[in-house]
């Protein structure tokens, strides 16, 4: 008995071992590529860099102004997850909270979820007609308010069943207490549900940097390129690719998004240790 429970052990510790492997490996294999010499890239590659150099990153920040696409990227970014958390949790806070006339509660919601279904390139048309009218082509703020468009849906989606799952005696003993409405909001409810604003924060961080459609049909000029139009802009003037160049971008591009899982995650843990504890 004792044998096969070891046995067990041994297998389980193997699986954990190969999947862990096979999650790391392509990361390694990136930051590999990014620091070995472009004369190592040829012919038979070997798993461990004979050399290191850093020259891959200074000609990115140097000769590709790939600078200037974090800062966009962190613009839209940034700027599309603040305007989408701030409409996301108020209408999930009123779709789970009060009551529509005349039953528009569900096919509200399904037409959220709808917009959220679609594939991102189905909007392009109307959206670029919209903005061409508006005078805002070739700029990052038609990217910016595009990622809004999907990422609403998706939080108020995500954030309904937390506000649903909120008992209604907490805020109900609140209002007894004398709390307003934006207090009760602010300072009981906020604080309940976010684990699951920061677990929705990570997904519409991740959407919005990775965003590549329609950054290459709303921006036209380099100025305005973002992390992943840039890295596919990453090729020799004979238009063979540098995977050296491409590699140091693809690991320059990972921090941020990194920084940010790490930061939401720790918010994400000490939210959950938060509840409606009255001091």
């Amino acid at each position: 008995m004792k044998r096969k429970k070891r046995i067990g052990t041994v297998g389980k510790a193997i699986g954990c071992v190969i999947l862990l492997f096979v999650a790391l490996f392509p990361i390694y294999w990136l930051v590999a590529m990014a620091i070995r010499p472009t004369s190592e890239m040829t012919g038979h590659i070997s798993i461990i860099p004979h050399a290191l150099t850093g020259s891959h990153f200074v000609q990115l920040f140097r000769e590709k102004g790939f600078s200037t696409a974090i800062v966009n990227s962190l613009q839209t970014t940034l700027g599309s997850l603040v305007l989408s958390l701030i409409v996301g949790i108020c209408a999930a806070y009123v779709l789970a909270r009060r009551r529509f006339r005349f039953g528009l509660k569900k096919p509200m919601t399904y037409w959220i979820l709808l917009v959220r279904v679609l594939p991102p390139v189905a909007f392009t048309i109307p959206l670029y007609t919209m903005f061409s009218k508006i005078g805002i082509l070739n700029t990052k703020l038609p990217v910016l308010l595009a990622c809004v468009l999907i990422n609403v849906p998706l939080i108020i989606w995500f954030l309904i069943g937390f506000f649903q799952d909120l008992p209604e005696e907490i805020e109900e003993s609140a209002k007894v207490d004398g709390a307003t409405e934006w207090q009760l909001f602010r300072k009981i409810v906020l604080p309940l549900v976010a684990p699951g604003i920061a677990a929705v924060a990570m997904l519409s961080f991740m959407y919005a940097w990775n965003e590549y459609t329609y950054t290459v049909i709303f921006t036209r000029t380099p100025a305005n390129n973002t992390v992943p139009l840039a890295l596919s802009l990453l090729n020799t003037e004979d238009n063979l690719t540098n995977f050296g160049l491409v590699a140091a971008g693809g690991v320059v591009s990972v921090i941020p998004i990194t920084l940010f899982v790490i930061f939401a995650q720790n918010y994400l843990i000490s939210g959950l240790s938060s509840g409606a504890v009255k001091e």
